[in-house]
């Protein structure tokens, strides 16, 4: 009796929606309906696929690799560990205009950005401008948290003492005189990262926050003084150290260093013969890898990228073949109920 009161108890309500009884659409797919539809899809997707790859080959991109292996390369010098302040010069040419605005990248290859240890080699609370970060780092940072004095490092962690710190300045070359090419670092980093990600602490002037610390063991000089032309560009805030602390998901990557964007480029680069000096710092041979500066413009679609052009026509050709095989299989085989 009580066992039959549970069961009751326990039972649900006679409703529509706990019973299941809820109204309900299922389709009927048939061959005048999937055929169709395939063929519907193939031809969108090869439309797409026919607007991205043209699009996307007509974005101009120039590649320069600067690491300096070959003997005859202008950074040669500079590729040896023991020199220093080592700058060299890239001569190049432009056939026609580069239409802009022209980005201006530095690429790196063989450099796994995405190590899991490396990629948490940081200190957010450090980097969100907690001063009692800065005095006593996190342990995620450590080698790098500490120098041999056992003074805090700040920032702290792999990821900010590897930042890249070669620089360039662009020339345009006209009756053997060199013209400086202005660059844009202004906006080159993610509005998140200097707005909510990435914080400086609230101390005027930026350098007392730091004192007691020691800037990372591989930087020429600490954070708040990265930028000498522009103050409010300086510590954890500045656009180079913010798109370096962006981690790269793949080995050969390159980042925005800078756009070309005003003045008598507005337009983009004309034609004729550019130079490019370096001040060649970052070491790469040591783990294979390779340097190169990259100028590119961009489209309603972002940078140059053929793969994806060419993957939608290879889905959309492979459901066009698809509609074609299974009208072939229907008009062969259909039932008799259909004749």
């Amino acid at each position: 009796m009580v066992k039959e009161e549970k069961e009751i108890a326990n039972r649900p309500d006679n409703t529509a929606f706990t019973q299941q009884r809820l109204p309900a659409w299922q389709p009927m797919l048939s061959a005048g309906i999937v055929i169709p539809g395939f063929v519907l899809i193939g031809l969108a997707f090869i439309g797409i696929g026919v607007a991205l790859f043209v699009t996307s080959r007509s974005i101009t991109v120039l590649e320069i690799d600067y690491t300096g292996v070959e003997k005859d390369s202008p950074c040669y010098k500079c590729s040896d560990a023991d020199v220093k302040n080592c700058v060299c010069n890239l001569v190049f040419s432009i056939d026609s205009l580069f239409e802009g605005p022209v980005f201006f990248y530095y690429g790196l290859s063989n450099y796994f950005q995405n190590y899991r240890k490396y990629a948490a080699s940081k200190d957010d609370d450090q980097l969100s401008g907690d001063l009692d970060a800065f005095t006593a780092p996190s342990d995620s940072c450590s080698p790098y948290d500490y120098n041999s004095n056992d003074k805090p490092i700040v920032p702290c962690g792999a990821i900010a003492n590897s930042m890249f710190n070669d620089t360039f300045k662009l020339y345009r070359v006209v009756n053997g005189a060199k013209k400086l090419v202005p660059l844009d670092g202004k906006g080159i980093a993610w509005w998140t990262d200097y707005n909510v990600k990435y914080r400086n602490p609230s101390v005027t002037p930026l350098k007392n926050a730091f004192n007691n610390t020691v800037k990372p063991i591989f930087w020429p000089k600490p954070a708040y003084q990265l930028d000498a032309s522009d103050p409010a560009n300086n510590g954890f805030i500045n656009q180079d150290f913010l798109v370096w602390m962006r981690r790269a998901a793949l080995p050969d990557f390159r980042k925005l260093y800078r756009r070309i964007t005003e003045g008598d480029y507005a337009k983009g680069l004309p034609a004729g013969n550019y130079s490019l000096t370096i001040a060649y710092n970052y070491p790469v041979l040591s783990f294979d890898g390779t340097k190169k500066v990259v100028f590119s413009n961009v489209s309603w679609m972002g940078g140059k990228n053929e793969f994806l052009g060419i993957a939608y026509l290879v889905v959309g050709s492979l459901c066009v073949l698809m509609s074609i095989v299974m009208l072939i299989v229907y008009a062969k085989f259909k039932f008799p109920e259909e004749d």
